[in-house]
């Protein structure tokens, strides 16, 4: 916070002048009116023109003499200190008191009012005006409190506070992607794929006597036909933006490419056939159930459940090599502990790759909480892709003459399940017994 005094003797007239540090008199005001000042600032102007010519003076006799070759004289010089002494007073005040009419007249017209208006408006001031007197004084206190306000007000240094601004772009997080990493991959030059689909295996081998009849076993298959599916979406942006901030095409370019593979993704796993949606792994996996012969222990916890799902995959005569499952439902299960308060399988200072019955456990946001596959992936079923994922920049409708252009990422792929017995899916918590 800070104060200051404006301090106004009545009268109007000057009083008697004193001496200041420069040596030049120190001239006090009486009168608070805009002729008055402006009367004293003038005559203050006077004195330093005068001043400022009497220093030319001296100055001229100085070089004059030392050009004839005389001596300066101790008393010469001793005059040209003191003139330039009083010549720089003068010109402090003058530069003082127009720094002070500003003040008071210098109003821009807005609603706030100066402290010269404020002073004329006081009790004191009006009271003066009206029956000056000798010794009477008006004050007006002026207290600002400094704050962070951008408004044109006392004590708002708002306007000078420089924001700690974070360079580049903040990007979204993103999503852990692995189901495509756990299928075969494969390549098409069509947009159609025909394969064989084993549904049914009925093994009689035997052994057999001579000349007896050799048992008959049945396979049974189904012709299916997939074809590749399109996955597509685009940003607009102005040729400016692209030019002036390079970042925004690197991040444009790479959110187009996450929210392929994020899609991609949801497909793999829930695409339900229909319209322009692949048939997923999840639709078409065998409903999870004891085998039997199998005594499964009691009660059930979810890693028993993923164990027994393994057997149901090794007895289709395709082995799993992973779970999937949401990272809700994994965590459960690394969080279990025994009746000792030991993780069973959770270790909170391991940093190797989340692995459950030997097997690599994937944990995505794709697959709803509560569900869970697993599978023989890489056997049983395939990615085939046409069109790798690509950006690619062009102009639509009147793009070219507004200066926009069009990003646009797009992939084209399909998906093959070889044989549905090769995955397993189910409620991962074990039902409730009453």
């Amino acid at each position: 916070m800070k104060t200051s005094t404006v301090a106004i003797m009545a009268g109007g007239r000057f009083t008697a002048p004193a001496m200041n540090y420069f040596g030049a008199p120190q001239i006090a005001f009486e009168a608070p009116n805009d002729q008055g000042i402006k009367a004293l600032a003038q005559e203050i102007k006077d004195e330093h023109k005068k001043a400022v010519d009497a220093v030319k003076a001296i100055a001229e006799d100085a070089l004059g003499k030392a050009k004839s070759g005389e001596d300066l004289t101790k008393s010469l010089k001793e005059q040209a200190d003191e003139a330039l002494l009083k010549m720089n007073g003068l010109a402090e005040q003058v530069a003082d008191i127009e720094q002070k009419i500003a003040r008071v007249n210098g109003g821009d017209g807005d609603d706030e009012k100066s402290y010269g208006s404020q002073f004329v408006e006081t009790d004191e001031f009006k009271a003066l005006s009206s029956a000056p007197r000798a010794g009477a004084a008006a004050n007006l206190h002026i207290k600002a409190d400094i704050t962070t306000a951008t408004t044109d007000t006392a004590g708002a240094v708002g306007a000078g506070i420089t924001p700690n601004r974070v360079p580049g772009v903040l990007g979204l997080p993103r999503m852990r992607l692995t189901v495509r990493a756990l299928l075969s991959p494969g390549r098409t030059d069509g947009p159609l794929i025909q394969y064989l689909q084993e549904t049914g295996f009925n093994n009689n081998a035997a052994m057999v006597a001579e000349g007896a009849l050799k048992p008959q076993s049945d396979i049974k298959l189904t012709d299916k036909d997939v074809s590749t599916k399109v996955i597509a979406h685009w940003f607009r942006a102005s040729k400016q933006i692209l030019s002036d901030f390079s970042q925004v095409r690197s991040m444009i370019d790479e959110r187009l490419l996450y929210g392929l593979a994020l899609k991609e993704e949801q497909q793999l796993l829930n695409g339900d056939g229909t319209g322009e949606n692949l048939h997923g792994i999840m639709p078409q996996a065998t409903e999870f159930e004891i085998p039997e012969g199998f005594v499964s222990p009691t009660p059930l916890t979810a890693i028993d459940i993923l164990r027994i799902a393994m057997l149901q995959a090794a007895l289709a005569e395709f082995p799993a090599t992973g779970h999937v499952l949401n990272p809700i439902d994994w965590a459960g299960i690394e969080t279990l502990k025994d009746g000792d308060g030991r993780y069973i399988i959770g270790n909170p200072q391991g940093t190797a790759q989340p692995t459950l019955w030997g097997l690599p456990v994937v944990d995505t946001q794709a697959m709803a909480v509560g569900q869970f596959l697993t599978g023989a992936f890489r056997l049983g079923a395939q990615i085939f892709d046409q069109w790798d994922s690509r950006i690619e920049v062009g102009f639509q409708n009147d793009d070219f003459v507004r200066n926009k252009v069009t990003i646009l990422a797009e992939e084209r792929l399909a998906l093959a399940v070889y044989r549905p017995e090769a995955f397993i899916t189910g409620d991962i918590n074990p039902p409730t017994t009453p």
